[in-house]
């Protein structure tokens, strides 16, 4: 019996390291796909989020087993819970990915807005949280896991960063009515892409926090701590 319960731990582990893996790299192509204006990239992303939604699925059918069949205690038992949680973010990260798809392939189809700085820092935070979350993860580097918060305020700024030059974007060059209507429609297209952003920031800081628990046994959400050396 232990011996079918660390294969099954190990199929969970795995499990939920390839849906890190697809995840990670759905946001890379999402965030791709809006640089360089890539519809059929954005249409991929859409397309792949499937396969991470059955590996959701997985995640869920091990824990439920684990737990049921096996009565788990102190590190496994938050190693079960702590996956389960980390693949429920996982997913979310993914669905943001597909809503930055979905607006990528309406900004394609008009013409580009200016170049906006703000939201390529905002862009390189978030995929750098996301994937010191994941190598968290995949190392069980806790130290990892709580660098990731000190990073979300910067993507906070970014966002309102992004928020208020288009909104003075949307001031100043919208002289005409039907000019007006695009570059908001636009805009508005991108400040949902910004919020998508600030919240794959939100949901790879949370992972951080699994992360610790798992390793630590410490629950480290919602307060700042003093980690000992």
């Amino acid at each position: 019996m232990e011996r079918h319960f660390f294969q099954e731990l190990e199929n969970l582990k795995m499990t939920i390291l390839n849906m890190a893996a697809l995840t990670q790299r759905a946001l890379e192509n999402a965030t791709t796909a809006y640089l360089e204006r890539d519809e059929q990239l954005a249409k991929a992303v859409i397309e792949g989020d499937k396969k991470i939604n059955e590996l959701e699925i997985e995640v869920d059918q091990y824990t439920l087993k684990l737990v049921a069949l096996e009565q788990p205690m102190a590190r496994d038992l938050r190693t079960i819970m702590g996956t389960a949680k980390i693949s429920n973010e996982l997913e979310r990260i993914a669905d943001q990915a597909v809503n930055i798809s979905e607006r990528t392939q309406f900004l394609c189809k008009y013409p580009p807005l200016e170049s906006i700085p703000e939201m390529e820092q905002l862009i390189d935070v978030s995929l750098s949280m996301v994937k010191k979350a994941v190598a968290s993860l995949v190392n069980e580097d806790v130290q990892a896991a709580y660098d990731i918060r000190e990073m979300d305020d910067r993507a906070d700024q970014y966002t309102l960063d992004v928020l208020q030059t288009l909104i003075e974007y949307m001031v100043k060059h919208t002289p005409a009515t039907e000019r007006r209507r695009l570059n908001t429609r636009r805009s508005i297209q991108t400040i949902i892409i910004s919020r998508c952003l600030e919240r794959v920031a939100d949901l790879a800081t949370n992972i951080g926090e699994h992360v610790a628990f798992i390793i630590e046994g410490v629950n480290i959400k919602h307060q700042m701590i003093e980690r000992q050396t």
